[in-house]
């Protein structure tokens, strides 16, 4: 059989799992905190003729000569370039203008391994991570993400003179009490309240998570991202610890409220490269057609 049949071949699988990616992207177009996927290529194994010489002292070196086998797929890349921001006017709706991502997570377990709402351990915890700022409040007045995901952050303690700080050594679910008339956060993911009284109060911090390869991290679907070993999330020192950020602090991003994320899908290049896609695919059917034909007169020889 011709080998650049089974060339096309492999050419074909690969422009259809880039078709893939593409509409995956397309269909997310106005998917809020999406991020978009790129396919991209490298060359099979080569069947080698005969191989390089070396010049002797009566003649010239000599190439080798090669011939492909084909192509295949080397990575399908997570794109996490900056969406453009959206204005909701919403005061839950929380956007990221940089890097970093929001922390969601459900099963909440302390150090002991019991449940619990403050003082939690994420390693214990089903923990995920997103782009995606609309959030809730619950029956009890805790944020939530749409699937019920608890927004984790750092508590703020009142110390013996009266001063309310931000612990950021401890996570908690970040809530707004009954009482509270309005609330607001800050650029730093501060979370202020004004009581009934008129007086203002703070009553935690949003926390975020900062990789410093976001690429690798793993789409679990519903806007969240699971962290993996080559997302870079761990410390170097304590691979057991969860190091969470301060917003607007050590690059990490700043928080938007009353604006959304949405794609970083560009419509655009979107088709383009699928057109790129479907004219590879075609031609590489092309490939196989033209093999196809001489494999023919191959077998009418023997008329």
């Amino acid at each position: 059989m011709l080998r650049s049949m089974y060339a096309g071949i492999s050419g074909m699988k690969g422009f259809q799992t880039k078709l893939d990616v593409i509409g995956n992207n397309i269909a997310n177009v106005n998917t809020v905190g999406f991020k978009k996927g790129r396919v991209t290529f490298q060359d099979m194994m080569s069947q080698t003729m005969s191989g390089a010489q070396g010049p002797t002292a009566t003649r010239g070196g000599v190439n080798a000569s090669q011939v492909g086998l084909g192509s295949q797929v080397g990575s399908i890349d997570n794109v996490h370039t900056q969406g453009f921001r959206q204005t909701t006017g919403r005061p839950l709706d929380l956007a990221l203008e940089g890097d970093g991502m929001f922390v969601v997570a459900s099963d909440l377990k302390n150090n002991d391994g019991e449940a619990t709402m403050k003082n939690i351990n994420l390693n214990q915890s089903n923990v995920s991570y997103t782009r995606a700022g609309n959030f809730y409040l619950d029956e009890e007045g805790s944020i939530v993400n749409p699937q019920g995901l608890y927004l984790i952050g750092f508590p703020a303690e009142t110390n013996a003179d009266g001063e309310t700080t931000i612990n950021d050594a401890k996570k908690s679910v970040i809530s707004i009490p009954d009482t509270a008339q309005s609330f607001n956060i800050q650029t730093n993911g501060t979370v202020t309240v004004i009581d009934k009284d008129g007086n203002t109060k703070t009553v935690g911090q949003v926390a975020l998570a900062s990789f410093s390869n976001p690429g690798g991290l793993q789409k679990a679907g519903s806007n969240l991202f699971l962290n993996t070993e080559n997302a870079g999330l761990y410390d170097n020192e304590d691979t057991d610890y969860i190091d969470l950020k301060t917003p607007d602090t050590d690059g990490t991003a700043t928080i938007v409220s009353g604006s959304l994320e949405m794609s970083n899908v560009d419509l655009a290049t979107a088709f383009t490269e699928m057109i790129v896609a479907q004219r590879g695919f075609q031609a590489n059917t092309r490939i196989i057609t033209t093999s196809d034909e001489i494999l023919q007169e191959l077998v009418n020889l023997k008329r």
